[in-house]
């Protein structure tokens, strides 16, 4: 594997540590923050792999997108499609005043970041 993509790989950890750390406070959990790393565990994820593959990296958020740049080279992440969708979402959603995440919010985000992780750190060996 080539060191880009081990960078990115490392970045997608951090997000991962930081989303699970945050989701153990007691006092004053950021929610919006779990979910939010978790989003970005998954586009790191998916970046990850395109640069496996040598694909150019977009800098987007949209996990949809990134799916599609992705299925060529994996297409068993077609399964992955509507929590992807899911997960899409708190890029922004729970970012700015007006929304905040819930509780519930965050632990679909952290389940649905940790499905996506176990299913692609695999790919990387």
């Amino acid at each position: 594997m080539n060191a880009l993509a081990e960078e990115w790989i490392a970045k997608a950890e951090g997000d991962w540590r930081t989303a699970n750390r945050e989701m153990r406070v007691r006092r004053a959990p950021n929610y919006d923050a779990v979910c939010f790393h978790c989003q970005q565990c998954a586009e790191k994820y998916l970046k990850a792999l395109l640069q496996k593959h040598g694909h150019h990296i977009p800098k987007i958020h949209d996990l949809n997108q990134l799916l599609e740049y992705c299925l060529p080279y994996d297409g068993t992440l077609e399964l992955h499609r509507d929590l992807l969708k899911d997960l899409t979402r708190y890029a922004v959603e729970f970012r700015y005043p007006g929304e905040s995440a819930t509780k519930e919010d965050a632990r679909t985000a952290l389940h649905h970041a940790k499905t996506l992780r176990a299913f692609l750190r695999p790919k990387f060996k």
